[in-house]
This record gives C-alpha cells, structure tokens and sequence, in this order.
C-alpha cells in the first residue's frame, strides 16, 4: 500500500503528516515496502505526525513516535513542493474535515461517532479533475442498529 499519494501534482495525501526530512517525492518512492518503519524515518512521520495550532517548526510528538508540526512548516513545505494542499487523516474532528495553516492542510475523518465516544461527523473529500475539492458530510445517526456477527 503506498504511503502516500500526489493528485495532479498540487495535492499531497497522506494519514498522518510531514516528516522534517522529506525534501523532494524520490525519498518517498525509495521506501522499501512492505516496512515496518524505523523512528526516527520519513515512512513513520507519514504515518504518525501531527499538525498543532500554536507551535513554531517542529516538536516532539504527544502520542510518543514522529512529530508535531505548526502552521509555518506547512506553508514552507507547500511552497518548496509546488503544491495547493495537504490532505491528512490519523485525528478525530468534530465536522468530519478541518482545515488547518491558512486552508493549506486538512485533515479529514471517515468515521462518525468514533468508537461511540465522539459526536463526530465523518467526511469524504472528493478532487474532481480541475483539482476542484469538494466535502460531503456524513453525521451520526441518533438511531443506532444493532449488528451481531455470525
């Protein structure tokens, strides 16, 4: 499975987020798979990194592997890659999508009323093929169906 995707050269997708060794697409291609990524690697911050309101560059990350990253990183990294938009997952948001370092990155979450602790919506974002992106919505329902397993 690739650890990451590039649409139309202008939107970087990705579940977790940057690495602060990642510097051109080739570093990414060259990761042998399948991996169990090192810490710390560029395969792991792909999988693990954070973007966090109010920092500045990068910090160790809260959950223990990878990094934390502020808004200032995110704007660098678009410019330096010629690209529009970071598109990540790996975090709970309360609207399904968030946005993040001036609509530079979102962060998008499938799964409503995640592990039925959250009151989460779950979005879809969808690239059309003007690199237009679009979101639908997807909010919990208040009638829940009971699934038995066979």
């Amino acid at each position: 499975m690739p650890f990451s995707a590039l649409i139309g050269g202008k939107v970087f997708c990705m579940h977790g987020g940057l690495s602060p060794i990642l510097k051109n697409w080739n570093q990414i291609r060259q990761i042998r798979r399948p991996i169990d990524p090192p810490n710390p690697s560029i395969a792991i911050d792909l999988l693990w990194s954070d973007p966090e309101t109010g920092i500045h560059g990068w910090k160790p990350n809260s959950r223990g592997v990878s990094y934390a990253f502020g808004a200032d990183v995110v704007g660098a990294f678009c410019y330096r890659m010629d690209i529009d938009l970071i598109v990540r997952a790996h975090q709970v948001v309360l609207d399904g999508y968030e946005f993040f370092a001036r609509r530079k990155l979102v962060t998008i979450f499938s799964a409503p009323h995640y592990c039925g602790e959250f009151d989460n919506a779950a979005a879809v974002l969808t690239v059309d093929e003007n690199l237009l992106c679009s979101f639908d919505i997807f909010r919990p329902t208040t009638n829940r169906i009971a699934i038995s397993y066979a």
